[in-house]
C-alpha cells in the first residue's frame, strides 16, 4: 500500500495504491489529518488504483469525513473499490425502482 498526497488547485488530492485495510488504514487518516490541520478544506482521494478495502478502511473514511466536515471541509471519493461495476447505483430511489 501506498499513498500520495499532491495538491491540484485549491484540493489536496490523496492517490492510494494497493490495498486500504486494517493493517495501514491509520496512516492514510493521519495524513490527510495533518492536511486538515494544516488549514486545507478539500480534499479527493483516489481510489483508481486500489484493488481492496476491508471495513476498518471503511470505517476510516466514515470517520475523516466526519471530521472534515465539522471543519468546514469537503471530501470527495473517485472510484470506490469500483462498486459501480458490481451495482447498479441509483441517484435516487425513484430511479432505482424504475430500473428494474
Amino acid at each position: 500500500m501506498s499513498f500520495s498526497i499532491k495538491k491540484q488547485t485549491e484540493v489536496v488530492v490523496v492517490d492510494v495504491e494497493g490495498q486500504l485495510i486494517v493493517g495501514n488504514r491509520q496512516e492514510l487518516k493521519q495524513k490527510v489529518l495533518d492536511e486538515l490541520e494544516k488549514g486545507e478544506k478539500k480534499f479527493l482521494i483516489d481510489f483508481s488504483q486500489t484493488g481492496y478495502i476491508d471495513s476498518s478502511g471503511l470505517g476510516v473514511l466514515v470517520s475523516l469525513s466526519k471530521k472534515i466536515r465539522e471543519q468546514g471541509g469537503e471530501l470527495r471519493l473517485f472510484e470506490l473499490t469500483k462498486l459501480d461495476t458490481l451495482f447498479q447505483i441509483s441517484d435516487t430511489r425513484e430511479r432505482a425502482l424504475e430500473s428494474f
